[in-house]
């Protein structure tokens, strides 16, 4: 399946919400699909992208590193699921869109939080989630600029 396909699918899972356990399984999913993403994109992507999508592989790593692994049933890794990325800037436009959704969606499970523990591993996630798309905006901003440089070259 194509990124885009899997980014709209995980946007709509997070937006469906549920209590903490189901929220905090896809802020995972998001995660992992975001770590897949970067390393696809490192490996086959623009070379102008390539370090910075290692850094988004390591950030979302570290992304799910904070959370409980969920329980999932074969076959429900959107992760996984990626066979191609398609358009690299749709691909990062749509993930950017689902990491900000990830980080509200993680601040209002922080602040209802019934324990220290649910709080600071929200937290923690907040700041994975935001530095991931950090990253992608990096990688927004090398493709345009790039892209720039090619228009330039092919006016002058």
């Amino acid at each position: 399946m194509d990124a885009v396909r899997l980014i709209v699918t995980s946007r709509r899972a997070l937006a469906m919400g549920g209590g903490a356990p189901e929220i905090l399984r896809e802020v995972w999913q998001a995660q992992a699909l975001a770590q897949a993403i970067g390393s696809r994109l490192a490996v086959a992507g623009p070379p102008e992208l390539r370090g910075e999508a290692l850094g988004l592989t390591e950030l979302a790593g570290r992304g799910c590193g904070v959370l409980d692994t969920p329980r999932l049933a074969a076959g429900d890794l959107r992760a996984a699921q990626l066979t191609e990325l398609g358009d690299a800037r749709q691909a990062l436009l749509c993930l950017g869109g689902l990491l900000g959704e990830v980080g509200i969606a993680l601040v209002g499970l922080a602040c209802a939080a019934d324990d220290e523990a649910t709080y600071w591993q929200c937290m923690e996630a907040i700041d994975a989630a935001d530095e991931s798309r950090d990253r992608v905006r990096d990688m927004l901003r090398k493709l345009a600029e790039g892209e720039q440089r090619l228009s330039e070259r092919e006016a002058g």
